[in-house]
Formats: C-alpha cells, sequence, structure tokens
C-alpha cells in the first residue's frame, strides 16, 4: 500500500466533503435534505470522489468503486444518528482503498514498476545504453 497516497486521498476527499457540503447547506433548506438526503448524499460522496481521482490521477470508474465501498459502513453511522461519524469511517476506508490503488500511470511506488525509484526520470534505462 502506497500510504502516502492513501492519506493525500482521505485528505482530498475531506475536504471536497466539506466544501460541497457547506455551499449545499447554504444553498438549500434543511427540509431537501430531510427529503433527498438519501440521494444528495451518495451523490455528493460520488462526485467528491471523482475529484479525488481527478487529483490524484487515479482511475474514475476504480475509484468510484471504491468510494461506494468505502460509504457502506457510514451506513451504521447515519442509523445511529451519527452521521458525520459514519463519514470519518468511510474516508479512513477510501483513503486505504485509494492507497492500494495505481494511479493512471502505472504503479507508483519503488519495486513495483521494474525501475528503481533512483533512476532518473525521463532517463533512458540500461538496456537502452548498449549492450553489456
Amino acid at each position: 500500500m502506497d500510504r502516502g497516497r492513501a492519506v493525500k486521498a482521505a485528505l482530498t476527499q475531506a475536504a471536497a466533503v466539506a466544501v460541497l457540503s457547506i455551499a449545499l447547506a447554504i444553498a438549500l433548506p434543511h427540509s431537501f435534505f430531510d427529503d433527498y438526503g438519501w440521494l444528495a448524499g451518495p451523490a455528493a460522496w460520488a462526485l467528491c470522489a471523482v475529484v479525488t481521482a481527478r487529483v490524484l490521477d487515479l482511475p474514475a470508474g476504480w475509484t468510484l468503486l471504491g468510494a461506494a465501498l468505502a460509504g457502506l459502513p457510514s451506513l451504521v453511522g447515519v442509523a445511529l444518528g451519527a452521521h458525520w461519524l459514519g463519514a470519518a469511517i468511510a474516508i479512513v476506508a477510501f483513503g486505504v482503498w485509494c492507497g492500494f490503488s495505481r494511479t493512471t500511470r502505472g504503479p507508483s511506488r519503488s519495486g513495483t514498476s521494474g525501475t528503481p525509484s533512483s533512476w532518473p526520470s525521463g532517463a533512458p534505462g540500461p538496456e537502452a545504453q548498449g549492450g553489456r
């Protein structure tokens, strides 16, 4: 797992959820969330996951799947009346999911790409330097 990517994904998702939540709370009456929160919440969560995927260069489909799975534990928090606790659990689970994901450019950790992390980016590999 790429812990750095997991933390970045969790923080990006948390920031996106916070910004969107505040914007929706300002723009819409409370009654909207009473009537349509069951739809607006998951849609907002998915939109924020797409933002996270774009920011971190993760595949959108795989990231949306992770968002859907990470959102399931939050249902327990909602059922217990602790909506934001459920959201916090979902953000952590989503971050872990993204930590195991590959970027759209392929793996980013040394040892998974076949190229040492100390090898200069864009430099030709050893095979391009003539046979040894």
